[in-house]
């Protein structure tokens, strides 16, 4: 029971052996970069786990499906601008970016469109649900991974970090109350949610932060 409350009252990302020094470096450590497209690619392969689920979307793509449909433009936009709308929320949280802020749109995108057409596409509920816990275990580890980097996050996960610093409420928490509260929006604008949606909302924030603790367990010296 202590341990649990101890992974889940984590409210800034781990200092590893990975980690950069410093988020915005022009030469950062060569370790560090590795271990950033490791993690984005992982993270990216359990994104296209989740999609090929066929058991819903994540929070924040039902968000910019909602924008798409009210604004009549094209989802590829939509997504463009929820992540550049996002990013304007760091400015009052003093969130810095790095070279991984920018690389994670490419390096994602590019992973979940190589992996996704190998990843069976569920009918079954079993096996939808299955593949829905696979996926965010997945990017659990991935994100955990590429955050511990500190060369940057990503947007929304930089919104994560940036609230937890700036109220001191662990991350978890923080992960929970924004995916839920973009699901519900992206829902009311016309988005289409799904159980894995729900389940992605629920789990996504404790399954980071988990992992950072078990690395931060295993690693720190």
């Amino acid at each position: 029971m202590k341990s649990i409350k101890k992974i889940f009252s984590l409210t800034s990302v781990p200092n590893l052996f990975w980690s950069a020094p410093t988020p915005f470096s022009i030469k950062p450590p060569l370790l560090s970069v590795l271990f950033l497209f490791i993690g984005l690619s992982i993270f990216g392969f359990g994104h296209a786990i989740l999609f090929g689920s066929n058991f819903g979307v994540s929070p924040w793509m039902v968000l910019a499906q909602g924008l798409a449909i009210q604004f009549e433009i094209g989802i590829g936009l939509s997504i463009i601008v929820v992540s550049f709308g996002v990013l304007l929320f760091w400015i009052p949280l003093k969130e810095k970016p790095g070279i991984g802020t920018f690389i994670n749109f490419f390096v994602v995108a590019a992973v979940i469109e190589i992996t996704l057409p190998y990843i069976p596409y569920q009918t079954d509920i079993s096996l939808k649900l299955l593949q829905v816990f696979l996926g965010i275990l997945v990017i659990g580890i991935g994100g955990s991974i590429y955050l511990i980097a500190n060369l940057g996050p990503g947007p929304r996960d930089g919104l994560m970090t940036g609230i937890s610093k700036k109220t001191k409420i662990p991350m978890a928490y923080v992960r929970n109350a924004l995916e839920i509260s973009v699901v519900i929006i992206g829902w009311s604008l016309g988005g289409t949610a799904g159980v894995g949606t729900l389940i992605f909302a629920i789990m996504i924030g404790p399954a980071i932060v988990a992992y950072m603790y078990l690395m931060k367990t295993i690693f720190e010296k």
